[in-house]
Parts: C-alpha cells; sequence; structure tokens
C-alpha cells in the first residue's frame, strides 16, 4: 500500500511539472524539456527553455536572464534563430547519438549540437550554468562535449571567451538580430579584426561600420569611456600561440548581470542590470556621436562632434570636392593642397609634421621598434610611403602608409597624431607659432613685473632681511640626502614624522603590531580617528633601506581594490616610514592555520580569496601601469579587512618589467622557500610564471588548511608532494581542510585544487598564465588540462642550505615581510 501512495504522488509532481512547467534539473537522456518548460541556472541567475519575441509568436529556444519585472526578456543565446518554431509543440532532449536536440510536434530535427558521438551517449546531460554557459556534459568522462560559450549569437558575457583568427572574411564573433521581434541573423557583424594590430570591428554587411582603435595591451586607443574606467571595466585581448586571438572582459563587481549586446541596429552597448530601478541600464554604447561612424568624414577629413559642421580637412588638406562637402557630404574627404617631396631633401628642405592633439588614431596602423618619440619620426621621415606617425607612451611607435582615415578628435584621452605635410606647410604654422610665442612673452613679463612688485612690497611691509630656510626645505633636503627623488614621490603623500609619533603614542609597545627584517610595524590613529599602520625602517637594517625604496617606487603607483593601499611616506633625517591602511583581521596565515581560527574560513570565504588574489595578481601582471613581478606571494602577505576580503602586500621585492620583456635575472634571491619556484630558487631567473608558481602553492593552502612547508617529518616532504600524491592515488578529496563543508561545493573545490596543480608544474612554459588562471577558477567548467608532476616534489625544502648555487647569494628574507603581525 505504502508502495501505491508514493507512485501516486510521483505521477502527481510530474503532473505538476508537465502543467506548469516548473524547471527539473539537468535534461537528461530520461528527462526532456517541452514548450514551455524552462530550466534554471543553481543561483537562479539565467533561464534556458522556449521563448517568444515580442510581437511575435514563433517560439525559440534560447537563454534569457532570470530578472523580475524587466520590461521585456533579456536574451542573450538563440539556438534555432534562423529556425523557429510556429506552434507549441517544442521538445529539447538528449539524442540517441548523445546530442542536445530540438524537435518539432513530427520530431523533426530543428537544432541539434551536432558533436561527435561518443561511447557513452547515454550518460550524457545537459545544465544550464550560472555564467549563462549551456553546457552538454559526459557524466562518464566529466568532459564538456559542447558549450554555448563557443557559439554566441549577439551576446557577449562575463567569463566568456571569445576566439577568433583576426580575419574579417572567416565567422565573426556575435551577429545582431535582424530586428526587436526576430533573432534570426541581421545585418551586422562583430569581431576582432587583425591585420598588422589587432581592433574590435562592428561591420554592416561588407562595410566597415565602427572600430574600436588598435589594442595597445590595456585599452583599445578609439575608445573614450576606456581611459577613464580601465581599472574597473578591463577587456583583455590575447594573442594564442596558433595565430588566434581571444578576447575577454572582467568587471570590478564580478556581477553576470553586465554583459554587452550587438543590437540589430549596429550598436555595441553594456547593459547592466539595476536593483533600484527594476530594469536594464545602458552603461555605454559604441555609436554615442555621429562622429562614431567609420570613416564620416573621409581620407585626410577629421571628425570632431563638438563643431560645426562636425567635419574638417587636416590640416595642410583641401576638400577633395568642395561642392560636395560644403553640401554636408564629407565621403570623398580631402587631398593635400601641397603634394610632399620626394625622398630626401631637396634644396634643403624637407617634409615635417604638424600635432593633432587627442585623437582616434586612423585605421591601418603599423607598429616599428623604436627607442622613443624622435627615433618614431625619424623612422616615418625616411619612409617615402609613410602619412603620419604617433608615439603612445608604454606602447611605442605606430606610422600609417596609406589615405589616412577614421581620425576621430576627443576632448581630452586619445593620443597626438602627427600628419606629414610639405615644407611650404610648415611656413604658415612658424609663422602663427612666432605670434603666438611674441604675445606669451609680453604678457608674461607684464605679469612678471607685477608680482616682482607685489613681492618687494610685501617683503618691504615686513621688514624681511633675508629670506631662511623653513623645516619643509629641511625635510625635502632630507630626503635628498637619502637619495630620493621627487619623481619617486609624485604620487605620494608626504607625511610628517611629529604626526606619526603623535598617531603612534612614540612607537609605544603597545601599539606594535609586529616585528620583521624591515623593522618595527605600529598601529596609528589620527586625529580625525583614521587608523594606519606604520612601517619604520630600523636602523640596524642592512636590507630594509634597498626595500623601503622599491616599495615606494612601485606600489605608490599601483591603485587596485585587492592590493593594499600605500597612504604615505615619511623621509627625515635617519627616519623613514611607510603608512599603509589598516587591516584588523591580521594576515591570512593568522587565520588560516590556527586551528582555533580556520572555522571562520568557510568554502565561500575562501573561494573569495582566492578569486581576490588570483585577480590582484592579473592586475599587476597584465592590467596596471606598470608589469610588476611580486617575488614573495605568499599567505602572510595576504592581509584581511574587516569582510576578510584580501589584499596582496609587501612589494619590497617587486620588480617591474618593460613591456616586452618576460623574464629577468638576479644573483640576489630573495623570497620565502615553499613559495620559490625551482627556476627562481635555483637559478635565480624569475617571471610572471614564478608569481603563478607561488599563487598555486598558496591555493592549495588555502583549500587544504596547511602550510607548503608542515610535512617536513612526513614522506610527502611538502603540501604539493602530498597533494601530487592523493591526485595520483585518487584521494585528492582528502587534501580538502575538514574544517570546509564540501559537499556543497565540491566541483568548486577540485576545480581550484586542479589549477593550483597546473600552476605549480616544475617547467614554467607548462604553467598557464595568470589571465589563464582567473579564467579557470571563475568558470564552471571542469575540462581542464591535466596537470604535470609540481617543482620540488623530490626533494625536501627544509634540507636545502641556503648556500650559494652557481654563484648566486641563496637566503630567505621571509623575517623582511611583515607576516608575524597582529591586527593591522
Amino acid at each position: 500500500m505504502v508502495y501505491v501512495h508514493t507512485l501516486l504522488l510521483f505521477l502527481s509532481w510530474v503532473w505538476v511539472f508537465d502543467q506548469f512547467g516548473l524547471a527539473r534539473g539537468d535534461i537528461t537522456t530520461a528527462r526532456f524539456l517541452r514548450d514551455p518548460e524552462t530550466l534554471e541556472s543553481r543561483e537562479a541567475n539565467f533561464k534556458f527553455g522556449f521563448f517568444s519575441p515580442v510581437n511575435s509568436t514563433n517560439r525559440y529556444v534560447g537563454i534569457w536572464y532570470n530578472k523580475e519585472g524587466a520590461d521585456q526578456l533579456e536574451v542573450v543565446w538563440v539556438a534555432n534563430r534562423d529556425n523557429p518554431l510556429n506552434d507549441s509543440s517544442g521538445v529539447i532532449r538528449i539524442s540517441g547519438n548523445g546530442n542536445l536536440q530540438l524537435l518539432d510536434g513530427q520530431n523533426n530535427s530543428i537544432w541539434s549540437t551536432n558533436v561527435t558521438a561518443n561511447n557513452e551517449v547515454n550518460s550524457n546531460f545537459a545544465q544550464i550554468l550560472d555564467t549563462g554557459n549551456l553546457v552538454l556534459l559526459s557524466n562518464a568522462s566529466e568532459n564538456t562535449m559542447w558549450q554555448s560559450f563557443d557559439h554566441p549569437t549577439n551576446s557577449f558575457l562575463l567569463r566568456m571567451v571569445l576566439t577568433s583568427d583576426g580575419n574579417a572574411s572567416t565567422k565573426p564573433m556575435l551577429t545582431s538580430w535582424k530586428n526587436a521581434s526576430n533573432p534570426s541573423n541581421g545585418l551586422f557583424t562583430a569581431g576582432i579584426y587583425h591585420r598588422r594590430l589587432s581592433e574590435f570591428f562592428i561591420w554592416d554587411g561588407d562595410r566597415p561600420y565602427w572600430r574600436s582603435g588598435p589594442w595597445d595591451g590595456r585599452l583599445f586607443m578609439g575608445v573614450r569611456a576606456m581611459y577613464y574606467s580601465a581599472q574597473d571595466v578591463g577587456f583583455r585581448l590575447e594573442n594564442e600561440n596558433d595565430g588566434t586571438f581571444s578576447l575577454s572582459f572582467s568587471s570590478a563587481s564580478q556581477s553576470v548581470t553586465e554583459h554587452y549586446v550587438l543590437t540589430y541596429d549596429g550598436m555595441l552597448t553594456q547593459r547592466e542590470w539595476e536593483d533600484d530601478r527594476g530594469d536594464w541600464n545602458v552603461a555605454w554604447q559604441s555609436l554615442q556621436f555621429e562622429c562614431d561612424v567609420y570613416g564620416k568624414c573621409g581620407e585626410f577629413g577629421s571628425c570632431n562632434s563638438n563643431n560645426s559642421p562636425i567635419c574638417s580637412c587636416l590640416r595642410g588638406f583641401e576638400p577633395r570636392n568642395n561642392q560636395e562637402w560644403s553640401a554636408g557630404n564629407w565621403s570623398d574627404g580631402c587631398i593635400r593642397r601641397t603634394p610632399l617631396l620626394q625622398c630626401g631633401t631637396v634644396g634643403g628642405r624637407e617634409d615635417g609634421f604638424l600635432r593633432l592633439r587627442n585623437v582616434k588614431v586612423p585605421d591601418n596602423a603599423a607598429r616599428l621598434e623604436s627607442d622613443d618619440e624622435g627615433d618614431c619620426q625619424r623612422q616615418c621621415l625616411g619612409n617615402c610611403s609613410c602619412s603620419a606617425y604617433t608615439y603612445n607612451f608604454g606602447f611605442g611607435c605606430m606610422i600609417w602608409s596609406e589615405n589616412l582615415i577614421d581620425i576621430q578628435e576627443f576632448a581630452s584621452a586619445g593620443v597626438d597624431l602627427f600628419t606629414r605635410v610639405a615644407h611650404s606647410e610648415l611656413a604658415g604654422e612658424t609663422n602663427k607659432w612666432k605670434v603666438t610665442v611674441a604675445v606669451t612673452v609680453i604678457l608674461g613679463t607684464a605679469v612678471l613685473v607685477v608680482f616682482l612688485y607685489s613681492l618687494w612690497r610685501w617683503l618691504h611691509r615686513r621688514h624681511a632681511g633675508k629670506i631662511t630656510l623653513n623645516k619643509e626645505s629641511n625635510w625635502h633636503n632630507n630626503m635628498v640626502g637619502a637619495r630620493l627623488s621627487d619623481a619617486e614621490f609624485q604620487d605620494l603623500p608626504l607625511m610628517k614624522f611629529e604626526s606619526l609619533v603623535l598617531a603612534t603614542d612614540n612607537f609605544s609597545e603597545s601599539k606594535k603590531l609586529g616585528q620583521g627584517g624591515f623593522g618595527p610595524v605600529y598601529k596609528g590613529t589620527f586625529e580625525d580617528g583614521q587608523e594606519v599602520a606604520v612601517k619604520r625602517l630600523s636602523r640596524a637594517s642592512g636590507q630594509g633601506q634597498q626595500e623601503f625604496m622599491n616599495e615606494v617606487v612601485v606600489i605608490s603607483k599601483l591603485q587596485n581594490r585587492n592590493l593594499v593601499r600605500l597612504l604615505g611616506c615619511c623621509v627625515e633625517g635617519e627616519e623613514k616610514l611607510l603608512v599603509y591602511e589598516y587591516m584588523p583581521n591580521k594576515s591570512l596565515d593568522a587565520l588560516l592555520f590556527d586551528p582555533s581560527n580556520r572555522e571562520h574560513l568557510d568554502w565561500k570565504k575562501r573561494f573569495n580569496i582566492i578569486k581576490a588574489i588570483s585577480r590582484g595578481l592579473l592586475y599587476l601582471h597584465r592590467d596596471s601601469r606598470l608589469r610588476i613581478i611580486h617575488r614573495d606571494l605568499k599567505a602572510s602577505n595576504i592581509l584581511l579587512d574587516n569582510d576578510l576580503n584580501p589584499k596582496i602586500s609587501d612589494f619590497g621585492m617587486a620588480r617591474i618589467f618593460e613591456s616586452n620583456q618576460d623574464q629577468g635575472d638576479t644573483k640576489r634571491i630573495v623570497g620565502t622557500y615553499g613559495y620559490m619556484s625551482p627556476e627562481y630558487a635555483m637559478e635565480g631567473r624569475f617571471s610572471e610564471k614564478s608569481d603563478v608558481y607561488s599563487f598555486g602553492v598558496l591555493l592549495l593552502e588555502i583549500v587544504s588548511g596547511r602550510r607548503n612547508s608542515s610535512f617536513k617529518d612526513e614522506e610527502s616532504m611538502s603540501l604539493l608532494g602530498h597533494a601530487w600524491k592523493l591526485w595520483n592515488e585518487g584521494d585528492i578529496l582528502s587534501l580538502i581542510d575538514p574544517a570546509v563543508s564540501a559537499l556543497d561545493f565540491q566541483a568548486e573545490i577540485l576545480r581550484c585544487i586542479q589549477v593550483g596543480l597546473l600552476s605549480v608544474q616544475e617547467f614554467p612554459e607548462d604553467r598557464p598564465s595568470i589571465t589563464t588562471v582567473v579564467s579557470m577558477i571563475e568558470s564552471e567548467i571542469t575540462d581542464l588540462p591535466r596537470p604535470t608532476q609540481p617543482g620540488f616534489t623530490q626533494r625536501r625544502i627544509a634540507s636545502w642550505n641556503g648556500t650559494q648555487q652557481n654563484g648566486r647569494d641563496c637566503y630567505s628574507v621571509n623575517g623582511v615581510s611583515i607576516s608575524s603581525l597582529g591586527g593591522r
């Protein structure tokens, strides 16, 4: 009887699902999805299922944001966009060959994933992830057979990586809808187009409609908004080894609701969900002004949305067709007033250049190796076909050998463009310059006379016989005596020693937070209540002065939410101090390796810490103004704020890389054994991959709750060896800290362990870049490469005596780092 009731209850639930379209979990060979049923992602960010666009009765299968109250569905992916259903008889199922398939009422295949069948087709299943990615998985091999992120339609989502071979003739990354009611392929496409440099294009059919400007390694040079928000929202474009290009973007908030859409009218828009309004907001769009349209003013024409008319010819040029130009048709562009000289100098005269400030550079630039701006100009002048050049600090020299098109002037941002003109065109500019100089000199002289007279009257009234140096001048002289230049302090506030004495109660022992090789660290409180941490260089420290100088130069130029903030410094006489934001929850090792405090770090907090550290490292390696190699990443250099948000600290060992530099060498090996990569500890070679190795060690420590060096008396010799052993024995779950409840997050934790093992592989070329690490950590895909053996698993770390290796001085400066602090 009990069995009968159970059967009836089960059938009643099946009826409820069928009648009301409730989400039922994954799609399997035994579980279909019938119109109008939908699936929800685990955290209900997205829905997958059947829908009809506004003002349409056609039925489509797609993915959309699960947002109540929005005016209409925000659809981000459509399966059968060019093959709609005309009724509600559609069914989504796993087919006999293991593919995800859409059938109509007559069992005709409308759409399929079309992947090659495997031997375990009955174990395939499909699910919608919280990233908006629809995946087809093999339960037997745990491999991803297919994913919608590899087949985008009109939307670009966070954690999606778009790939392209950079050729405009191949399939583009995004394709617009035909109109608001029809998701079939529209007129506009978008993607990366690579000739000499990489740019993002929108095409109207075969014609360029909008372009982003060249990628300079940090931003697209023709997108104004990126100059102001590159720290918060940044694209990353990478040239892979096989010649393809991968494009992704990151967000400061990491909210999956931020995304980009190529609209049916050819606009690339950035959209964000606003909880207060309960609707979508357009944060940015590609064509905000008429000048944003590609080639609006034709060849050698410049477009400025603040002018009327918006188009003008470059200096030294005139309209090709005056009648058309005057009528507002600028498509014919401009031509030179005076032809250029033939290559070389004629009659002691040579061509010159005129500057156009703050522009979106023309299309089809070529990059040259150049030492400085002067060398860039000489190379252009020596090239008979060169028509313009620009030199952008950090990116280098670009030249143009064809007609200049799609130039746009900005009020600010952009770069300065130097266009080549005949010598005679420079004469008018020289006369204008002479007039400007003369007027400036006359006005400057008048102002100077008035100022000197006022100064004399003031000194006379004050009876000042002489001017003495004040305390601030002495302070500056002290800094010069300490060999610190003004340039190194230009981004950093200077604080008075007296104010720090008061803030720390004259560096009282009760205010002391810790002691390192650099010197003691104190908690300070200013009069306005602001709490700070004050590092004081010990006069007896031989290491500290170099590390002090390095930290000032490096961290004063960095601003990121995942890096500890340097608030100021003080140099007076023998005193040298650094002032940081105060971090009340100590360093990560104080919680992670303390059995009494470890319980405060549940998996969600640990995962947040892992993601934040990886994004901080990504900023140092790729997104900051400088390329920084930290060289001392470890648990004690990760500080925690009130909400246990981590921040990377201690940049005394950091090194700055040039934009074209891949690795460095040193005879002074500094850092902490257990976190050092093999090539750095043994040979003094460091690079981005050595930081990735340190991050991998730290990641495995966070997952396991154990120090890498805590296995001294055990067979595994280190945490890395222990993890590698468990991995090969198929018992990797044993690595997880017992204080972590792993049942609900097992897949996430296992992914982190695999990323950790990939990061600590012995050879640097085998380790992923930090960009790839961030992508793997924040993705829900489990199909990751299989790691090879980590470094230092065959030798006992503690047994290495630190004597000279290959003529290099090898020693640990663990004491230099402020790793033994209390609250900070």
